[in-house]
């Protein structure tokens, strides 16, 4: 790997205490280029803009996905990731589904642990911090025709990060529209999905909800995710969760949640959530919780939910009662060094440079 680095750390200009998540990024990146069928040598740049013009392929016509991951540092000054090679594994299978080059290992590992190395000093250490990751590959070609792209470019960003909901959110059922079809591209990590639920998700804000749970495009019958997560639902002392497909994305943090909690003698039922059977449990009292999963947020708690036009409140856990919140924090004191991890999911960052 070329490593250039800044002559200029910005991080001591950056208020630890009072930031906006996603907004501001480290003082490197990570870049790599494909081109005439293969890629080229990663580099390490200061972060800064790079040159591309309006015709580039990949926002004309959606050749682009990308990764959320974490790094986390813990009391010694030691630095983690976080289950890399899942990230890896699902980033080539976002690739292959839109027609992209598939990225060596080395590359993609090579490149996260010189990144996070180099900027390690940016990783916070405290209650639900962390250093947000962003590794993508996009086409780059300059062309305007519908075809695969021929050049594309891989690259690493880098932010720190806090927590993303902090208060239980109310959420809406969809009832007409959905993330996803079948035979889609709902379980790449692909950048047109997000854009796809914007508009959606307005609207159910100005009707007073933050999020949505979207339902199968076929019957609108089913639980499918929630916004940009997982999500899960606590019926008496069982945890259901929708079963993954082309249409739902295969969660890092949905994985380690169903992991931790079969761990902990929890029944988890992996299968079709119906949005009736949510509601029946809703109306008996035996649904519990519904939360959210997610590499940025890693639990968001719902407090209410809204299904046409009307909206049915959730009960009030504490922590102790709470599946949802004992399950986070078994996981973030894993992330965090703060408990063993018998997964063998902590990956240490060596120090190198």
């Amino acid at each position: 790997m070329i490593i250039n680095k800044t002559t200029a750390s910005k991080l001591v200009n950056f208020d630890t205490e009072n930031f906006v998540f996603g907004t501001t990024f480290t003082d490197h990146m990570v870049i790599c280029e494909f081109e005439d069928g293969v890629w080229g040598e990663p580099r390490l740049m200061p972060y800064g803009p790079l040159p591309f013009t309006p015709a580039m392929m990949g926002i004309n016509y959606g050749q682009a996905c990308f990764e959320g991951m974490k790094a986390y540092k813990d009391e010694s000054g030691d630095v983690f990731l976080f289950r890399p090679n899942k990230n890896f594994e699902r980033i080539n299978k976002s690739a292959k589904r839109l027609a992209m080059p598939e990225l060596p290992e080395a590359i993609f590992m090579g490149g996260l642990r010189t990144l996070v190395d180099i900027d390690r000093d940016w990783v916070p250490h405290g209650e639900d911090t962390s250093l947000y990751i962003r590794p993508l590959i996009f086409a780059t070609e300059e062309a305007l025709k519908a075809r695969i792209s021929t050049k594309f470019m891989f690259a690493i960003i880098a932010s720190p990060a806090k927590s993303y909901y902090t208060e239980p959110v109310a959420v809406k059922i969809s009832d007409y529209y959905s993330r996803a079809a079948s035979g889609g591209v709902g379980s790449a990590k692909a950048a047109g999905n997000y854009a796809a639920s914007f508009y959606p998700t307005l609207l159910a804000k100005e009707e007073g909800y933050e999020q949505i749970i979207w339902t199968d495009d076929a019957t609108h019958e089913n639980f499918e995710e929630s916004g940009t997560m997982n999500v899960f639902v606590r019926i008496n002392d069982t945890i259901y969760t929708p079963k993954t497909s082309d249409k739902i994305l295969d969660g890092v943090t949905r994985d380690s949640f169903i992991q931790l909690a079969k761990h902990q003698g929890i029944e988890v039922v992996i299968s079709d959530v119906k949005v009736a059977d949510v509601l029946a449990a809703q109306k008996d009292g035996s649904l519990k919780e519904v939360w959210g999963v997610g590499t940025a947020v890693v639990t968001s708690i719902f407090s209410a939910l809204g299904y046409k036009g009307e909206k049915f409140e959730l009960p009030k856990l504490s922590d102790e009662d709470s599946f949802a919140v004992r399950l986070k924090k078994a996981l973030v004191d894993i992330q965090t060094n703060k408990a063993e991890d018998p997964f063998g999911w902590r990956t240490r960052v060596e120090k190198l440079n």
